[in-house]
């Protein structure tokens, strides 16, 4: 995992990184990956034509967006990228793109639906990137984020021990590792606040990530005790992983005609097709090689 900084917040990147083998394929993450995929299923009810996948990854989500028409999965990361279409196949319902949250090259207003799981944590400026994740969503379009919760119930307890430093009351963002933050759950209600979205719902997901209770508790059982208290997220937010649904609130612009793209550089509108092109604005060329569209800039290779 590295990191790559230009005009907009560092980026943390897992180019070249084996993320989906190591960390899911394992096996050792079986019980986080079970109640993800119950909390994805209650959140994301809505049908919708077009999602927007945020830091998709080799694609351990993708086919679980079964109510969108289209999927579009984004991620800094190329070979994460290269990795989830070896997974999921010349799909034309899946456009991969690799490129910077910070800097989304899509028109305004685009996408009836976005999701950004295990990301945000990656993200030093978070209030940016759920501006700019604002501005390529239509009104009314469902935005899942799922965030690290820093005011966790073993956080908290390491911290009245003295065995750790920060306070998992205070607002401000920790960041426990180079481009690792963990937020506290009212500083993120405000900042989706600050960018017109308006919360709808909030789960508690993982509740049960301790090593002892996964390697000596059934599977079975520690997913029904974490799908049985999802709910509680609604009162108080005291799991590892918050999930929140939230929808783009206030006017939204509406896309521009015959654009899907948009140039990073500039903003001009670009189509969608198939191929590499040039912005007629400013001249950047973004390349399209192996079915993924191209639009970092000085992307770290």
């Amino acid at each position: 995992m590295n990191t790559n900084s230009t005009d907009t917040p560092p980026v943390c990147s897992y180019e070249g990184s084996d993320y989906q083998r190591t960390f899911w394929d394992s096996g050792e993450r079986r019980y986080e990956d079970a109640v993800e995929q119950i909390a994805l299923k209650r959140l994301l009810t809505k049908p919708g034509q077009l999602l927007l996948e945020l830091g998709a990854g080799a694609g351990r989500n993708t086919p679980r967006y079964t109510g969108f028409e289209r999927v579009v999965l984004l991620d800094y990361s190329r070979t994460q990228l290269l990795q989830a279409r070896e997974r999921l196949g010349d799909n034309p319902r899946y456009l991969y793109v690799a490129a910077d949250i910070y800097k989304l090259p899509f028109v305004d207003g685009l996408f009836d639906g976005a999701t950004m799981i295990r990301t945000l944590h990656h993200m030093a400026q978070p209030g940016l990137a759920i501006q700019s994740i604002r501005r390529v969503l239509r009104g009314n379009a469902q935005f899942l984020l799922e965030f690290a919760n820093k005011r966790n119930l073993k956080s908290i307890l390491r911290y009245l021990l003295g065995r750790q430093p920060w306070n998992p009351f205070s607002p401000e963002q920790v960041e426990f590792v180079v481009l690792n933050f963990d937020f506290h759950p009212k500083t993120i209600r405000r900042l989706l606040k600050e960018n017109n979205f308006a919360i709808e719902k909030q789960l508690n997901v993982s509740q049960f990530r301790v090593a002892w209770l996964k390697k000596h508790v059934p599977l079975g059982i520690l997913v029904g005790l974490d799908s049985a208290l999802q709910w509680t997220g609604a009162f108080a937010q005291y799991a590892p992983s918050v999930w929140t649904l939230a929808r783009a609130a206030g006017p939204s612009a509406q896309p521009a005609n015959g654009g899907f793209f948009a140039c990073p550089a500039c903003g001009c509108a670009l189509p969608e097709v198939g191929k590499s092109q040039t912005c007629p604005q400013c001249g950047h060329f973004w390349s399209y090689t192996d079915g993924i569209h191209e639009f970092r800039i000085n992307p770290q290779v």
